[in-house]
């Protein structure tokens, strides 16, 4: 039977006794389930210098376990008596939970350092470890209400170093309450996405180097069983994404999770915007309310996403918005642009921008799994070498991919939006978003890839057709600033008859650009900012030769595959633009 877990209220009690007997002592205390990376890592390059968010020397991030290391990563957890013999003895009452009035609140604009926080000092040395010493604006006035137990809700944009706002006070509850694994899960974090949860999970894992306590990733597309068998040994902090937890939650028999204490949700807005919602409320359901502390971070605020704080969060919780005075919506070190360019001319200037580009780090943004494949596909075989990542992959292609392209110095990664929201990857030089985003709120996550940090530079490249300058004024509207580049003629290298040569006669490719081509029209007639994107007005002859084709495929296509789509959101209560294509066809596309 899982053993008890003294409450906030129970500490308080300690503290106040001067010779209180240390409990536990004796108690095995497993070490933190580590894998040794299974991807072979490139030399890495750290981000720009920042005395606020970055680390000051240069580090790898490794990968989490693959499926087929998860049980060896399990025989890897032993018991270390000696450690907690002597160091938890030792470190107990640093490790309990600081009082409010042991708090410092910041002033406004006043930088603090992490040493004024009062936290124990295990944690202390995985922060030192880690190279941080001062705390950015996010993290400086979410961290000390979150450790004195209040409820927040949180925005801020991409890049602000939320993931430290969350993780401190959740590793600092587990090590006052002394979980053991007994004890089960204390501390819980809801992440949108796998590669989100994976970047996570090493943070976590890097904060944790010096502490007792377990802790573990749940995903989908990962070894099940291997998970189940962990939970069921008991892991005090978990990483998740919603439909493998909630999955976990209703069939994992061993799994305790009735003496969880933290909640955390990160990037809610997205989680609802992927199709969470259900999930989300019946995970809330299922977890322990009583004594529990909820974090929520959310870099938008709809009807869902307050919906969601409403049957989550306690009463009154601590709101902080640390961008609602900012003169603009992206980070200041950021300089953004966009280029006109006729349908037919894209593919020449994205190849020659990628040639004259060898040497820095780029990631490319297109619209459906599909143009990704084609394009990584033809890249490759032409000699650009790029890393393709897309939702259609398997997990642990992902996984690799991401990692990959986070321990290189320079190379392109070509993507949808499943890489442009919350991942911290390390010294990007430019965005580039050959398909345009959905909304300005996708814009700004694509771009908050680069220039991250506090000083960090970056910037970022828009392709945008004439028929779709309308664009600009809603990013003008969302407070983006971007200014029009102009490349000469004279650079771009013109090798459409090339391509559309060996598109004619390289069958694969040519299989491969025909499902590129049907996935960026369904996915442009499911734009929502219809006035804008406008599926009827694009010259198709020209969207070809963008393809490689020297004039439209036949293909089975649906143009109205937006109205399954603008009636969902219309449901949900999201904001949609225009007006829809008037269509007799009524299927949303699958990419």
């Amino acid at each position: 039977m899982p053993g008890p877990v003294d409450t906030a209220k129970s500490i308080a009690k300690k503290r106040k006794r001067k010779h209180a007997v240390k409990a536990g002592a004796d108690e095995d205390v497993p070490k933190p389930v580590e894998a040794s990376p299974s991807v072979s890592s490139k030399k890495a390059t750290a981000s720009p210098k920042s005395k606020t968010d970055k680390p000051t020397k240069k580090r790898k991030v490794s990968p989490s376990p693959s499926d087929d290391e998860e049980e060896s990563a399990d025989e890897a957890v032993e018991i270390d008596d000696e450690k907690d013999d002597v160091e938890d003895v030792e470190d107990n009452a640093a490790a309990d939970l600081p009082a409010s009035n042991d708090i410092r609140l910041p002033g406004e604009g006043e930088l603090q350092k992490f040493t004024e926080l009062n936290l124990s000092e295990r944690t202390m040395k995985g922060i030192n470890d880690m190279g941080f010493e001062t705390m950015t604006e996010i993290q400086q006035r979410t961290i000390p209400p979150l450790l004195a137990g209040r409820d927040v809700l949180g925005a801020a944009k991409t890049g602000s170093g939320k993931t430290l706002s969350f993780l401190i006070p959740a590793i600092e509850m587990l090590a006052a309450l002394r979980f053991k694994p007994r004890n089960g899960t204390g501390a819980l974090i809801i992440s949108p996405t796998r590669e989100l949860a994976l970047q996570i999970f090493g943070v976590a894992r890097e904060l944790m180097t010096h502490h007792s306590q377990t802790y573990g990733i749940v995903i989908g597309g990962a070894n099940r069983r291997a998970e189940a068998e962990k939970l069921a040994k008991g892991v005090n902090l978990i990483i998740a994404t919603p439909g493998r937890l909630l999955d976990h939650l209703q069939n994992t028999q061993g799994f305790v999770f009735k003496n969880l204490k933290t909640l955390v949700i990160d990037e809610a807005d997205r989680i609802l915007e992927v199709g969470f919602e259900d999930e989300m409320r019946q995970i809330i359901k299922i977890l322990p309310a009583e004594e529990r502390q909820t974090m929520l971070f959310s870099a938008t605020q709809t009807t869902k996403v307050e919906d969601l704080a409403r049957i989550s969060l306690r009463p009154g919780p601590l709101y902080i918005n640390v961008d609602h005075r900012k003169e603009h919506s992206t980070v200041e070190g950021l300089e953004q642009g966009y280029v006109i360019c006729e349908a037919d001319k894209r593919f020449l200037l994205l190849f020659s921008f990628l040639k004259r580009n060898l040497k820095k780090k780029i990631i490319v943004f297109f619209s459906s799994c599909n143009c990704v494949k084609y394009h990584a596909e033809l890249l490759n075989y032409i000699d650009l070498p790029v890393l393709e990542l897309h939702g259609k992959q398997k997990q642990q292609k992902r996984t690799n991919t991401f990692f990959e392209f986070c321990n290189a110095s320079q190379g392109t990664l070509i993507c949808t939006d499943v890489a442009a929201r919350g991942l911290d990857i390390p010294a990007v030089d430019w965005i580039i978003q050959f398909d345009p985003p959905d909304d300005p709120r996708d814009y700004i996550h694509r771009v908050g890839r680069t220039a991250r940090g506090a000083n960090g530079k970056g910037r970022s490249l828009m392709f945008l057709q004439p028929s779709e300058v309308g664009f600009l004024k809603h990013l003008k509207e969302a407070r983006v600033p971007v200014v029009e580049f102009e490349f000469p003629q004279s650079k771009i290298v013109n090798v459409q008859s090339q391509l559309e040569k060996l598109i004619g006669q390289n069958y694969y490719l040519n299989k491969s650009a025909k499902e590129g081509y049907r996935s960026y029209l369904q996915a442009y007639a499911s734009h929502s900012l219809r006035s804008v994107f406008d599926v009827h007005k694009l010259d198709l002859v020209k969207v070809a030769k963008g393809f490689g084709f020297n004039a439209p495929p036949r293909i089975d296509i649906q143009l109205g595959a937006s109205m399954s789509r603008d009636k969902k959101q219309e449901q949900q209560g999201r904001r949609t633009y225009g007006s829809q294509p008037k269509g007799k066809f009524n299927r949303r596309h699958e990419d």
